[in-house]
């Protein structure tokens, strides 16, 4: 089914899963996740037109890469070798650069009633990255959860954090400042004014960040959340009324951001209409060695899953 055409004239498909109660819209586009439907709720922000996703957002429910979140001052060195990104963030690159993954079409590679891969090759240099990088995403509705599975290949020595961007809403309107968040993480990456880790990650506990136990997104720190957490292991929950979606993943980190910056007057939602939960390798790793490696070789092959399951 045809979502759009691009000015170039590429079109732009949407691909309907289902299975249970949960139903989604997948577009080539950004392998974005339009909707995705719990017992007939949409509980992602989505956009109605292609226009919209080019002009009025750049990242709903997006796959981001080749670097989800941000490269301090927009370089890094790797082997000796230094390497300059688009500075789109300030001083920094965020999500790839000008022209990420977010804004590529991607290729359907298998699909059924309940999953879609999606395949995507970046050439050498693209965004300023190293190597030719070819990835695929698979998502999979089963047992009332989506299913999220990332897959990395290169030819030459690379850093590579692919992450989904869909902005959550389980009530599917209205804001999240009443969502209740558990996370099973003891410690989170404090960060300067550009949003950059500072160094090593700081316990949660006897501040605004501490999710060990239940808190609403709106009772501590004015819900300004835009953070990298570390995960212990466990879960992220998030609930809302009688609905509730637990997120697990083989990734070390998720970055909590609850929407405070969303802008009314940019996109059709405003402050707080949703929150991301975007597991991934932590921000600016490249950069800062004590982190969980981002480096992708070549004969290596980088996977990862996040499962977002309804309850």
């Amino acid at each position: 089914m045809i979502f759009g055409t691009l000015p170039s004239g590429q079109q732009v498909e949407r691909v309907e899963l289902s299975s249970g109660r949960l139903r989604a819209e997948v577009l080539t586009y950004g392998a974005i996740i339009r909707t995705l439907e719990v017992s007939g709720v949409n509980v992602v922000l989505g956009l109605d037109t292609l226009d919209d996703y080019r002009t009025r957002s750049r990242y709903f429910g997006a796959v981001v890469g080749r670097y989800g979140n941000r490269i301090a001052h927009a370089g890094f060195t790797l082997d000796g070798v230094a390497y300059t990104l688009p500075a789109n963030n300030g001083p920094n690159c965020l999500h790839g650069g000008i022209e990420g993954f977010d804004s590529k079409v991607w290729t359907i590679a298998d699909r059924s009633d309940s999953s879609v891969t999606l395949t995507l090759t970046s050439p050498d240099g693209d965004q300023g990255f190293p190597g030719e990088l070819t990835v695929s995403v698979t998502y999979t509705l089963a047992d009332d959860a989506l299913r999220i599975d990332y897959a990395a290949e290169t030819d030459a020595p690379t850093v590579v954090n692919l992450t989904n961007h869909s902005y959550f809403n389980l009530n599917g309107g209205g804001d999240v400042l009443g969502h209740v968040v558990q996370m099973d993480a003891e410690h989170y990456l404090p960060v300067d004014d550009d949003k950059i880790p500072t160094g090593e990650p700081a316990q949660v506990k006897g501040t605004p960040f501490d999710f060990t136990e239940p808190h609403a997104v709106g009772e501590r720190y004015d819900g300004a959340y835009d953070h990298c957490f570390v995960l212990d292991g466990g879960a992220v929950k998030v609930t809302a009324d009688e609905l509730t979606m637990e997120v697990t993943t083989t990734e070390p980190g998720v970055q909590f951001y609850a929407g405070g910056m969303l802008d009314g007057a940019a996109t059709p939602f405003g402050p707080f209409a949703g929150l991301c939960l975007e597991t991934q390798h932590y921000p600016d790793a490249p950069n800062q060695p004590q982190f969980p490696s981002t480096v992708l070789r070549p004969g290596e092959r980088r996977t990862s899953t996040t499962t977002y399951r309804f309850i």
